[in-house]
């Protein structure tokens, strides 16, 4: 069961409320965890990119799995600003017009697409009966910050000019997961300081956002799915340098000000190096006056949602996701 509350700013970790991690990982957990061991090789620093890629690739073919059922698929592509940007429209079985969400995807801004993202897009398209829009935006280290800021922010306003290939109510979301969070809360604070999209809500799934390295969750839980070395190389092939860090487009957690975005769900996982990073933006947005419905996962490690396949069965992946699109559902029949 994931722990749920409103964050006050004050707050210490574990002072006023349940734990933030569990004694070890959940059993399923750690079975996908050792099945996927062979895919880690060496560090992804030393794969490449390109190497890494490829591996991931790999992982995601091997699983073999048929994906739910969603009303209809299609792949479009929006203008950018540096030409065409692919996306994947996702609608639900019933008819519109419907909500829509602007996904993007995880993957430390290096790695994942539509493939790597598809089984969580069609999940989150039947638990929220929204019209999700993914955006493959372009990737790190060929296109560093603020290449996939743009990207993201040109898919949103795209998806915020009722264009004929979406059958939208008007109600306007975004969400993503890690890289894709982060994504996802730099597009929301763009909208809100430039007079943008007028935006319901923003899911962020354990963001890449307000991380630190003196956080206790990045000491502690480095090595679970990401290693300290995965995530300094993350940011060298993104930020670059430290300069771009203090950037709010490049982590809203540096803004002065983020009363002017949507409510949010912030979803955070137990065993995850990301979780303080989550948890210190969740209460910052709170400070600012935003409306934030926290989700921590204590026995849940950093991309746990992504576990949805037959092959790996995580129960609790499909629990948070039926969670997030839940909120969505509420946030937006109210819209």
């Amino acid at each position: 069961m994931a722990s749920e509350g409103l964050l006050r700013p004050e707050t210490d970790d574990d002072d006023d409320g349940p734990r933030l991690a569990t004694d070890e990982p959940h059993p399923d957990v750690q079975s996908v965890l050792r099945s996927r061991r062979w895919l880690r090789p060496v560090a992804l620093s030393t794969l490449g990119a390109r190497g890494a890629r490829l591996l991931a690739k790999l992982g995601l073919w091997l699983q073999d799995d048929d994906p739910p059922a969603v009303g209809d698929v299609t792949d479009l592509t929006v203008p950018g600003p540096d030409g065409a940007i692919p996306v994947r429209r996702y609608r639900p079985a019933r008819s519109g017009p419907y909500p829509t969400v602007v996904f993007y995807h995880g993957g430390g801004f290096v790695l994942g697409d539509l493939e790597s993202h598809d089984h969580l897009c069609r999940r989150l398209t039947v638990e929220s009966g929204c019209e999700v829009v993914a955006v493959d935006y372009r990737l790190a280290p060929e296109y560093p910050f603020p290449k996939p800021v743009e990207d993201a922010y040109a898919a949103l306003e795209w998806a915020a000019d009722d264009p004929p290939a979406l059958d939208g109510d008007g109600g306007l979301a975004v969400a993503g997961d890690s890289a894709g969070g982060n994504l996802a809360a730099v597009a929301a604070l763009m909208a809100a300081e430039r007079g943008g999209p007028a935006l319901d809500y923003q899911s962020l799934v354990y963001p890449a956002v307000g991380t630190r390295e003196e956080q206790a969750s990045m000491r502690e839980y480095a090595g679970y799915v990401l290693t300290e070395d995965d995530l300094r190389w993350f940011d060298r092939c993104y930020y670059g340098g430290e300069i771009h860090r203090r950037n709010p487009y490049a982590d809203p957690s540096r803004a002065c000000d983020l009363s002017g975005v949507p409510p949010a769900t912030v979803v955070t996982a137990g065993f995850d190096p990301l979780r303080d990073g989550g948890i210190a933006y969740a209460r910052q947005l709170v400070g600012d006056g935003v409306s934030v419905r926290f989700r921590n996962y204590p026995d849940m490690v950093h991309g746990f949602v992504g576990m949805l396949s037959e092959s790996e069965g995580v129960a609790r992946a499909h629990e948070a996701v039926a969670d997030i699109g839940a909120d969505l559902r509420t946030a937006l029949d109210r819209a």
